[in-house]
């Protein structure tokens, strides 16, 4: 053999080395896709669209199609710039498919959780390949989007139609192209170290190595360009914010300008750009009332770009219609959103932080992936909730940190499948430690309203069970603070369905894992949450006449002539689902306020909003008036001087009145 060839086989043997074996299984994927499907498409028909962001957000995607404008946003006629489009397209897509439903409308986002699934699958199988069961190298990845699809936080926060598991999907992808296009830049970067005439050998070397890292990295600034358009700036700061984190920790900066920036970038603005030009240029700069905080000249740039992003950030947003979660009980709700597996986080993490620095950097250039895991998913979760620690924030911003707590207990749960002594004794430890107290509390309260409440009687109206506590309402679990101890007697089904759930939960799934059946335990435990999750749905279908108003709608249309009025007696999201369901523009009384506020002040606003005093003319008037209020006795001593009132329908503590 000559000095070359032997040259030539020393620096490429490194380099062509074949990668370990990462198969996806089809049992794992047809068993999320079920999961999945029993969540997701199972809860897409009920209840109907709840008052608030949800049929706000909606409403804006109806709008889109029948104004046939995807640039400015409109609600009830009023420009409305509080996010950006992406969420309006996706549900305006579906209903151009489908028709103008609400099931139709909510299907993107149960699209969107099977998607974030198999992406989260896909990256729990590159890291936790090496250390899960050799004859199911996809066990890592299967716990983890398992864990995504049975925790609390995704479930409970796709029950209405908010963005923020988007967040989650694109901040999975993101960083997977990115680990994927690292590892390319590196041997690209060792491939142009070889010598010359290594390269020209004949062993086919060059080709094996060749893959560019340019479709990973236009991947990465696709990814990154519809985060932006789903919320805004923050789907650049958590992306790049990552990738200059994990470069400088791991001492690679120097590959940076290897990522291909410049196509990056020119992707990045080709998909981000066009709306926001547009958006800018379409609503420009108008004049603005004064002593309300405003500029003296303000278009959608001044809200959406300083007023929501900055000045949100800095808890000076106005109008400031949003609750503000403590720092410590915004880390304890995302305990909460990951639970039950949640439980295996803390031992996960403690095996993770056990790899010091000097080892990230030797094993990332080794292409250890078990320590690319440790800094990755780390780095991940932190960068998440630390920046929302010390912003603004609301109970459910820390979604997009959810998939990497989900991949280290899943790493976890692979390794306590390899019979690794250390992982099965931790999860065992924190399953009978942690998790069967939590489940056996949680059985107990829900046996003990379930036997103890009162029963109540056929037809009852849940609004009359219920206390009403409106200093919670700007969270968005601020209704479950209503709920009194007669109102649990509506509940008394999914109260059992949750209470036997607990029982599997805990000591049952714990049964199955201390025999050594660690995957049946696995599966126990998802099936159980997944019962819990159900229960919980069918308690939301109960609760929905106080929390929607689709019931109330339906009534309204069942006697609807052209030229009747509807009105709100309050602010839009108070009956927001009247505008959906109805396809009418509503008016609203003392309504001017919170997101119809700033688009009112448009010259081309459509006269909506109301007063006492045009009330009471409406009510005298010759139009037939539909008013909605939560005052029924008082709105009807005060017009009863004016005209006739009639009570059409009430449900959930909201009545329907009429003047005819």
């Amino acid at each position: 053999m000559t000095t070359a060839s032997l040259i030539t086989q020393q620096v490429t043997a490194p380099i062509i080395s074949a990668p370990p074996a990462r198969r996806w299984s089809v049992r794992s994927i047809a068993m999320l896709t079920a999961a999945w499907f029993v969540l997701q498409i199972g809860g897409l028909f009920t209840p109907g669209l709840l008052d608030d962001v949800d049929s706000i957000y909606i409403e804006v995607a109806r709008e889109m199609l029948h104004r046939h404008d995807y640039v400015t946003p409109y609600v009830d006629g009023v420009r409305f710039f509080d996010k950006p489009p992406l969420m309006y397209w996706m549900a305006a897509g579906s209903m151009r498919i489908f028709g103008v439903h609400d099931w139709a409308a909510r299907l993107p986002l149960a699209l969107a959780v099977l998607a974030l699934l198999i992406a989260v699958y896909a990256l729990g199988i590159r890291l936790f390949h090496g250390v899960s069961p050799e004859e199911h190298p996809d066990r890592g990845g299967f716990y983890a989007a398992l864990a995504v699809a049975t925790s609390i936080g995704p479930y409970l926060y796709t029950r209405f139609y908010i963005p923020d598991i988007l967040l989650a999907l694109w901040m999975t992808l993101g960083v997977h192209l990115f680990l994927i296009a690292l590892d390319r830049v590196k041997l690209e970067h060792e491939f142009d170290s070889v010598p010359p005439f290594a390269k020209n050998a004949k062993d086919g070397a060059p080709e094996r190595i060749a893959r560019s890292a340019l479709a990973p990295c236009l991947g990465f600034a696709v990814v990154m360009a519809l985060n932006v358009l789903t919320k805004g700036l923050i789907g650049l700061v958590f992306p790049l914010g990552f990738v200059l984190l994990y470069l400088a920790m791991t001492g690679q900066l120097r590959l940076l300008w290897r990522l291909r920036p410049v196509a990056s970038a020119a992707a990045f603005f080709v998909i981000a750009a066009p709306w926001h030009v547009l958006a800018a240029v379409r609503n420009p700069p108008i004049a603005l009332p004064g002593g309300l905080g405003l500029p003296v000249r303000g278009g959608w740039a001044w809200f959406y770009l300083y007023n929501e992003h900055f000045a949100r950030f800095l808890g000076k947003r106005i109008p400031h219609d949003y609750g503000l979660t403590p720092v410590w009980l915004f880390w304890l709700y995302l305990a909460i959103w990951v639970m039950p597996w949640a439980a295996f986080v803390p031992s996960a993490i403690a095996e993770h932080l056990k790899t010091p620095r000097a080892e990230y950097l030797s094993g990332v250039e080794d292409g250890s992936q078990e320590r690319e895991a440790s800094l990755a998913l780390v780095l991940w979760a932190v960068l998440v909730v630390g920046f929302f620690s010390v912003s603004s924030r609301q109970e459910y911003y820390s979604l997009p940190a959810i998939p990497a707590l989900a991949l280290m207990a899943g790493g976890l749960l692979a390794r306590a499948d390899s019979y690794t002594r250390s992982a099965r004794s931790a999860a065992r430890r924190w399953h009978v430690g942690f998790l069967m107290p939590v489940a056996m509390l949680i059985a107990a309260v829900c046996a003990y309203f379930a036997v103890a409440a009162p029963r109540a009687a056929p037809g009852t109206d849940i609004s009359t069970l219920l206390e009403t506590n409106p200093q919670f309402y700007n969270l968005s679990l601020g209704h479950l603070f209503d709920l009194t101890g007669a109102a649990m007697g509506l509940f008394r089904g999914p109260l059992i369905a949750v209470a036997l759930g607990m029982l599997v939960i805990g000591p049952g799934s714990y049964l199955v894992r201390r025999n050594g059946r660690t995957f049946a335990a696995n599966l126990t435990l998802a099936s159980a949450m997944m019962v819990t999750l159900l229960a919980a749905h069918v308690g939301l279908a109960r609760f929905y006449p106080a929390l929607g108003s689709k019931g109330l709608a339906l009534d309204i249309n069942h006697v609807l002539r052209p030229g009747d009025l509807i009105l709100i007696d309050g602010e839009l999201t108070s009956g927001s689902t009247l505008v959906f369901y109805t396809r009418q523009q509503v008016h609203v009384i003392d309504g001017r306020v919170n997101g119809l506020w700033y688009g009112s002040f448009w010259p081309d606003a459509p006269h909506v909003f109301e007063s006492e005093s045009s009330l009471r003319s409406l009510w005298a008037g010759p139009q037939r008036i539909f008013l909605m209020t939560y005052h029924p006795a008082e709105r009807e001593q005060e017009l009863a001087a004016y005209a006739p009132v009639h009570a059409l329908a009430s449900a959930g503590g909201k009545t329907v009145l009429s003047n005819r």
